[in-house]
């Protein structure tokens, strides 16, 4: 298209380092003058095995042009890109109709209306609209909180009561007679597109256990029974508010209704593993942010079974950790190690990388030694001490686990020094072994010091036991009668919480947002929440407002992303896709990688309203390209939520907005033509709350809206406005290009397959040229190419392409159909607010080039050389260094540059140090990429050299095996053994979250034409570059005589990035703490639980001093508290 926007500026790079380096001379001419500047790393998608045509970077010294002309004509050579470029442009511009489109904007301009966006304004109306939609939620949740205590208040305990309900698992399920089991009555169930297509029931929720929990346990029978006064309240919110999704109550027994009602699948050994108890957001409503130092005996008494049951204890601590927790774990026997040197001395976030962190150097640990536990005591409670001095860490609770075979020596003396009278850091005891003969002293060190004491004896009793201390945690909570919103991180669960078939697993972006309430009289109850999915939460910052390029973004008070166009949360294996270990642990800086003083971080994270601006460099093309822009952010809080919502505009393209105006009948009249379609993810009118609209499309819910034909339509005007003049606009490409169709003869050559447009209004028309049988990429323009595209978070490819390139010019971008075999170019051009393009065949663009080569700008006689003579090769590239066109195809695939050992003859001396500052070199980093795991073995060739110890080493691997097998008698311990050394090889062979860098190559457009020679070795190679008029292409001749091979092509592909352990480098990064912001709330301790506690010592008399604190007899206190108490969870983002 003739209309063009603003153009691209090219950043250099720094010199790379090679293995070898030829002398190199060129010529350059340029029509502009370019001041090169330093570049910063990008952070984009790791990008798959493929070369780049990589050329003539760095200055030299001039060559002269006789020289070279004397090789390669100069004068032929622009006559060859002239030509070419000439009849590219016609023909382009004919089957395009971007010349006509041009003239129609032209003919309305004067009724065109401009209007300045105001960025702060936009992101104020968007975060009022976001904090009104969570209030929504906010207070569905607490109408399940009323009903559920209410409904506890009203119950009383039967024993021996017998009731039916339905259970998730067994509903539907019938026995070898047809009759329906216990428990599983007939339960209707229907795909609803609301929930995902899921087969759900609207009118009831379902109950949910996990395989370890009795169906008909006395609690567990009075807990559902009570609960089923939840099912009107479910029922009326939803009417009250269709957006709502999923409504659930997490019983502190271990049950989980949910609603709407749903058919729950085992896993495939027949196991339910689900415990709602044991979910992040449970875990965060039970507790406030608490400091956590674990200490570990690994003294010998410690070895064999004590050992495999402590490192589970351990791993079992760390899962019930999360962002706003802070952790480190402290070994002990003669003397006292962090497990982590790194981390001596300071507590780190537990965010999911560090858990993970600790987990595989737990899994090192080796016992040896006596243990002496007053050194680790004193070790851990001077860490805490510490960090509340400085005001670091949580800030809340604090509280030392201790994981021992028994504690003998004397310890009384830490606790008076550090704990007592005031006990502010809780001491939790983990006894670990069959042995009680320690049971007394670890008792007594719990219940002093407002903890909980508890045996572990097998691995199946570690779940359960670990769980203990977060009720402890809880009560202070519980007792304050306060009434919290806590939000949890976002979370993603391709399964749906391992319940429900995997077809979630096919979205694209399947986070929602998990809201829970609390409440509190006395003990707890359990935790209600409903999710609101984010992708409906970002659909309040409409994608027409943002321009082009702009975009919104949510991030936590912890600097992690919710959402952003760039976040990538899914990766693939093999063919399925698969939520990444640490999803929702990207930090802001990790896709804002330009704000490297981290000012727009900081800000966010204080809760301000201002705005910035940035030079930023884009990635387009899962990585292959990259865009030059300068952005300007605008970001605000967003009210009663720990989130901040920032707002991207660009310049040129989100600065102003063009608004026309036409008439609704005009309008009408020309969104009905067949070819047009709108963006189905852009929301023109609201479709997902009347279940009758439901089933509408964007489009037919525009029509109904505006003929008035439904007067319960919602739909947002001001968009509504734009399409109706950008359909007026675009109608006469319709009658265009069907005439064009019509006088293209079936003998004639196909030249192109389809033509396109799309506007900023989200707007699409297409043609076909060709029968839909003979376009090989069916692909394009629908929803299934997410790239070519309108969505939810990006305009097409296409578009963004079109939209940085000079007026008057064709973006060629060669797309795969098929496969690599059937390649087809696309050549959109772009204007203000449209932009339009052609899918041509690749093998008339062929036609067209061997054609004008074969020009020459003598007048008279034959043309001396060509492109098709063996003493020449010509390419044809894209601004990126991408081939287009080669008589070499046979050799080097087109479209893919230098891949393969036979290229490299060709390609070998087209490198990043051969400088012509024409295509440069810009060096890209991903920071969500995944990699194959290093070994964590400190010699892994240790068998090898030592026979002995590899004998030994499988010695006592049998033994423990044995003795495992001897010892847990308890058949899911069992289970768990095999099972855990079967995940941990699985694990090991899993890719994990690791750091990439990876080239991307850009085209100087300001250099016209160059020339120059290569040396290699004992030879020179000749090269001419001229620029193709009218396009992002490149025309290069090379002397094909010299064989530059010795220089080894540079592929596209991407490189692990390696952290050094040392001082200054891995050690700094591991212990760095980013800024951060705590939950508003607080509940440390209350009066009330210290009185309590008493009951709960085993002696004849309480201790000295009376500090409390929770033992084994507590259990039957909360059946003495007259008013129970539900929780709720934080925001949790799930895989919807």
């Amino acid at each position: 298209m003739v209309c063009g926007c603003s153009a691209l500026l090219p950043l250099p790079n720094p010199r790379p380092t090679m293995p070898a380096t030829p002398n190199f001379h060129a010529n350059l001419s340029s029509t502009s003058c370019w001041i090169p500047r330093q570049p910063m790393p990008v952070a984009w998608a790791f990008v798959q095995k493929t070369s780049a045509l990589l050329w003539l970077l760095l200055l030299g010294t001039s060559l002269s042009s006789t020289w070279g002309q004397a090789k390669i004509p100069l004068e032929t050579v622009k006559l060859w890109a002239d030509t070419f470029g000439g009849d590219l442009y016609n023909t382009l511009t004919k089957y395009s109709g971007s010349l006509l489109l041009q003239k129609k904007y032209k003919d309305v301009e004067s009724s065109l209306k401009i209007e300045e966006v105001d960025g702060l304004e936009l992101v104020r109306k968007f975060s009022e609209d976001m904090e009104n939609m969570l209030r929504r939620k906010v207070e569905a949740v607490q109408n399940l909180v009323e009903a559920a205590e209410e409904a506890d208040l009203n119950h009383e305990f039967n024993e021996s009561l017998v009731f039916d309900y339905y259970n998730s698992v067994l509903i539907n399920e019938r026995d070898e007679k047809g009759n329906f089991v216990e428990l599983g009555a007939e339960f209707l169930l229907e795909s609803n597109a609301h929930f995902s297509n899921l087969p759900v029931n609207t009118s009831i929720s379902s109950v949910q256990l996990p395989t370890n929990v009795y169906n008909k346990d006395p609690d567990i029978l009075n807990g559902v029974y009570m609960s089923e006064a939840l099912n009107a309240v479910f029922v009326e919110n939803f009417q009250r508010d269709p957006t709502l999704t999923w409504q659930y109550f997490g019983s502190a027994t271990g049950f989980f209704r949910i609603y709407p009602g749903i058919k729950w699948t085992p896993d495939e050994n027949g196991v339910i593993t689900f415990d709602c108890r044991n979910r992040g957001w449970y875990i965060q409503a039970a507790t406030s942010p608490k400091d956590i130092v674990i200490l570990v005996d690994v003294s010998g008494s410690m070895k064999g079974l004590r050992m495999t049951i402590a490192k589970h204890t351990i791993t079992t601590i760390l899962d019930t950790l999360g962002e706003n927790d802070f952790v480190n774990i402290i070994a002990y026997n003669d003397y006292v190690h962090y497990i982590e040197p790194c981390f001596k001395g300071i507590l780190v976030q537990a965010d999911r990388d560090n858990r993970e962190h600790f987990k595989l150097l737990v899994e090192e640990l080796m016992v040896k030694g006596v243990g002496v536990v007053d050194q680790a005591l004193r070790e851990a409670f001077q860490i805490l001490k510490q960090f509340q001095e400085a005001k670091q860490g949580s800030l809340c609770n604090q509280a030392v686990m201790l994981i021992s075979d028994g504690a003998v020596e004397d310890y009384e003396p830490v606790f008076e020094k550090y704990n007592w009278p005031d006990c502010k850091v809780r001491v939790f005891t983990y006894l670990i072994g069959r042995e009680v003969s320690f049971a007394d002293r670890m008792k007594w060190i719990a219940c002093n010091n407002k903890g909980y004491y508890t045996q572990i004896s097998t691995l199946a009793d570690t779940q359960e036991n670990v769980m203990e201390y977060l009720h402890v945690l809880s009560r202070p909570m519980v007792i304050n009668h306060d009434h919290d919103i806590i939000w949890t991180e976002a979370y993603m669960d391709s399964k749906l919480w391992t319940g429900p078939g995997s077809s979630l697993r096919k979205l694209r972006l399947p986070h929602s947002l998990c809201l829970s309430f609390q409440r509190s009289h006395g003990i707890l109850l359990g935790v209600v929440g409903s999710d609101v999915a984010l992708r409906e939460l970002m659909k309040l910052a409409p994608r027409y407002k943002l321009g082009v390029h702009g975009y919104a973004f949510l991030n936590t008070n912890n600097g992690y992303i919710l959402s952003h166009p760039d976040l990538r949360p899914l990766y693939r294996e093999g063919k399925k896709l698969k939520p990444k270990p640490n999803y929702n642990s990207v930090d802001l800086s990790e896709v804002e990688w330009e704000d490297q003083a981290e000012s727009l971080r900081t800000a966010m994270i204080n809760r301000e309203t201002g705005t910035l601006s940035m030079d930023v460099k884009v990635p387009m093309d899962k990585g292959k390209r990259v865009l030059f822009l300068t952005n300007d952010y605008f970001f605000t809080d967003i009210s009663d939520t720990p989130f901040s919502l920032g707002v991207v505009l660009s310049r040129g393209h989100g600065e102003y907005i063009l608004l026309g105006n036409t008439s609704v009948e005009e309008g009408l009249h020309d969104l009905l033509h067949p070819d047009l379609a709108l963006a189905s993810d852009w929301i023109y009118c609201i479709t997902d709350i009347d279940p009758d609209h439901r089933k509408l499309s964007q489009l037919e819910a525009v029509i109904r809206f505006l003929t008035r034909e439904d007067a319960d339509l919602e739909c947002d005007e001001e968009l509504v406005r734009e399409v109706l003049f950008d359909a007026v606009v675009t109608a006469p490409m319709e009658a265009y290009w069907t005439a064009l169709a019509l006088n293209i003869s079936e003998e004639a050559e196909q030249v192109v397959d389809m033509a396109f447009l799309g506007t900023r209004a989200g707007l699409l028309r297409s043609s076909l040229f060709v029968g839909s049988e003979k376009v090989s990429d069916r692909k394009f323009l629908t929803p299934e190419d997410e790239a070519s595209v309108f969505t939810l978070d990006s305009f097409p490819l296409w578009y963004r392409q079109a939209s940085e390139h000079p007026a008057g010019s064709f973006v060629f971008n060669l797309r795969w159909a098929e496969g690599p075999g059937n390649p087809r170019p696309c050549a959109p051009g772009a204007g203000p607010v449209s932009a339009v393009g052609v899918q041509m065949k690749l093998e008339f663009l062929q036609r067209k080039f061997w054609a004008a080569t074969r020009q020459c700008s003598t007048v008279d006689g034959p043309c001396t050389q060509s492109c098709e003579d063996s003493d020449l090769d010509c390419f044809v590239i894209d601004n990126n260094g991408f081939i287009l066109i080669s008589k070499r195809s046979h050799e080097v695939p087109l479209g893919i540059v230098v891949n393969g050992r036979s290229a490299s003859k060709v390609w070998g001396w087209l490198r990043t140090h051969h400088s012509l500052r024409l295509i440069f070199r810009v060096t890209m980093y991903d920071y969500q990429a995944m990699c194959k795991p290093s070994s964590h073995h400190h010699s892994a060739a240790q068998p090898l050299v030592s026979p002995i110890s590899a004998f030994l080493t499988a010695t006592r691997w049998l033994l423990q095996e044995l003795v495992l097998f001897l010892l847990e008698w308890s058949v899911w311990g069992s289970w768990y053994d095999r099972g855990a050394e079967a995940h941990k090889q699985k694990k090991q062979d899993q890719l994990q979250p690791c750091d990439t860098e990876y080239p991307v190559f850009v085209y100087q457009p300001a250099i016209r034409e160059a020339n120059g020679i290569i040396e290699c070795g004992p030879c020179q190679k000749v090269f001419v570059v001229q620029q193709i008029p009218n396009s992002n292409l490149l025309l290069l001749v090379t002397d094909p005589t010299c064989d530059c091979s010795i220089f080894p092509p540079v592929l596209q592909e991407a490189t692990e990035v390696k952290y050094i352990l040392q001082s200054s480098g891995m050690c700094a990064r591991m212990r760095s703490q980013k800024l951060r912001r705590r939950p508003d709330s607080c509940h440390a301790f209350h009066p009330e639980v210290r009185v309590e506690a008493g009951r709960g010592w085993a002696g004849s008399s309480p201790p000295s001093p009376v500090c409390l604190g929770l033992c084994p007899a507590d259990r039957s206190m909360p059946m003495n508290t007259p008013v129970p108490v539900l929780f709720g969870g934080d925001i949790c983002v799930y895989a919807l």
